[in-house]
């Protein structure tokens, strides 16, 4: 089995678990604090992933890059270098911006968000800043060296004390009120990042090749080239994720405004907001563990290819990433179209966000492919025409939740719609811009069986749940319906060999079962 699909297997597997968790996470919050403080979590949330944006710098892509270049060669030294110059810039900057966090936040709960509730949320949060500083280097220096299992790892690890924690911190707060128990789900993040952190150091020490102790921090001096060279892919990368992060920033506010203007209370406005990025956004992303392990994996594994002119293996790692995105992507579509409404009333007692579901599931197709086409884009040196992209999509995205949701009939679809062109338009980009620099060929006819076999999979999908085992019970009805939706979709796949054989013998354990 090749590093890169190891890699993304090992990620996959933590994603899954990650994500599962952190769904079991997100209803125990709703069903302590409601709509009203899920919308108060997350209209801090995009603060704190600015603050963290500007910290991490763009380095944990660049270091990945750079570490797999140097290690091909053996360059223990260039690999020090780098984790000497990465951790000056991002220790230093948390320094800085965990403290104007902490100034800012009554400003933007009172003036920018329209809730002066968010405040506790914004101060519980801060201190996981230089938290995440430190983890997000030591995460792409194990990527680097293609080895997935200190991040996998320590994301579970995460989710776990996170979970542990978060019903004891929500219900202690809650009789003061919902911001503080908004805060205190906040807190709980915060403890489990610093139990993640201290298993990546301890990771680290152990697997190092070099000392840290002897005069570290004194190549810093020494390290002007590493420098230049982290910020040439760094700066670009982060002006992507930052364009991001100052989109989402920007996005509570301008929901928040353009509601007002629409005549929408403020409360109202609140809980509105948390139905569709607390309810439903999480569920539509919840899929993204595969690609999100895809794009970790590709940044070593292209960027190693790149180095070394080897044109064909980009291209084969560029079509499997595509082809994997697709099949995952249609299944998550579909499966959650078709049974929207049962998740919702499973997950959280209420439908009233399911129809943010059905709407947005069809265009999540492309935020799938939106993180792997940019990993290769960042591996390719592309990093810079990533970032226009994304900044044209931001702005496309921010107009639009303007212009639509402060119309009254529209509304909160308004901002819904906005966040679905934002996505589809900054994935075609970057699609066309791989393009220009590398020339691969789209098999059509796997593409359109694969679109039948999704919809054939969601009406027979469709047809268990509401009338074959509709006396089973709600629960047992869903998730019945739902497993034979996905072996539907999996088997129809395989007898028409868009899913091979030999593919399905790279995966651990299925090698055993189809012997």
């Amino acid at each position: 089995m090749s590093k890169f699909f190891k890699g993304a297997m090992i990620l996959l597997v933590a994603g899954l678990i990650t994500r599962v968790l952190g769904f079991v996470n997100r209803i125990v919050v709703a069903r302590f604090i409601g709509e009203e403080g899920v919308g108060l979590y997350m209209m801090a949330l995009p603060t704190l992933f600015l603050v963290i944006t500007i910290t991490q710098f763009g380095l944990p892509v660049a270091i990945s890059k750079f570490v797999a270049e140097a290690n091909a060669v053996g360059d223990q030294k260039k690999i020090k270098k780098i984790l000497v110059v990465s951790l000056s810039i991002t220790v230093g900057l948390s320094l800085i911006f965990t403290p104007a966090l902490f100034l800012l936040a009554p400003l933007l709960s009172e003036t920018l968000f329209t809730d002066e509730r968010t405040y506790w949320p914004l101060m519980a949060i801060a201190p996981i800043v230089p938290i995440i500083a430190v983890s997000s280097v030591l995460r792409g220096y194990f990527q680097g060296k293609q080895n997935m299992k200190p991040a996998a790892y320590s994301q579970v690890l995460e989710q776990v004390v996170r979970i542990t924690l978060i019903a004891v911190m929500t219900k202690a707060f809650l009789p003061y009120g919902i911001e503080y128990a908004a805060a205190g789900a906040m807190l709980s993040s915060v403890i489990g990042e610093l139990v993640s952190l201290a298993y990546l150091m301890t990771t680290f020490k152990i697997k190092k090749h070099f000392k840290v102790r002897s005069k570290f921090f004194k190549s810093v001096r020494k390290g002007r080239d590493t420098f230049n060279e982290l910020m040439s892919i760094a700066v670009p990368s982060m002006g992507s994720r930052m364009i991001g992060s100052i989109a989402w920033f920007l996005e509570p506010i301008v929901v928040a405004q353009s509601l007002a203007i629409a005549g929408i209370a403020a409360g109202v406005a609140t809980k509105q907001y948390g139905e569709l990025t607390g309810y439903a956004l999480p569920l539509l992303m919840l899929p993204s563990f595969v690609t999100m392990a895809l794009s970790t994996s590709l940044v070593p594994a292209v960027s190693e290819a790149h180095a070394s002119g080897d044109h064909k293996t980009i291209q084969h790692r560029l079509q499997q990433a595509l082809r994997i995105t697709f099949i995952t992507g249609c299944l998550s579509v579909i499966a959650l179209y078709v049974f929207a409404v049962p998740l919702m009333e499973a997950m959280y007692g209420t439908s009233g966000s399911a129809v943010f579901i059905k709407f947005m599931a069809p265009f999540f197709i492309f935020y799938y492919y939106q993180m792997p086409l940019q990993s290769v884009l960042q591996a390719l040196n592309l990093a810079k025409a990533a970032m226009i992209n994304s900044l044209i999509g931001a702005v496309a995205k921010t107009a639009i939740i303007f212009l639509l949701a402060s119309r009254e009939e529209f509304g909160i679809m308004g901002a819904a719609l906005g966040m679905a062109v934002g996505i589809v338009l900054v994935t075609f980009l970057h699609f066309f811009t791989i393009v220009k620099k590398v020339s691969f060929t789209i098999e059509v006819r796997q593409y359109l069986v694969t679109l039948g076999v999704t919809f054939i999979s969601g009406f027979i999908g469709f047809l268990c749940y509401n009338k074959i085992f509709i006396a089973l019970g709600p629960i047992t009805n869903l998730l019945t319906s739902i497993m034979v939706l996905t072996i539907v979709f999996i088997l129809l796949l395989i007898v028409m060999k868009v899913i091979k054989k030999s593919e399905l013998q790279k995966i651990p354990y299925i090698n055993i079962l189809i012997r």
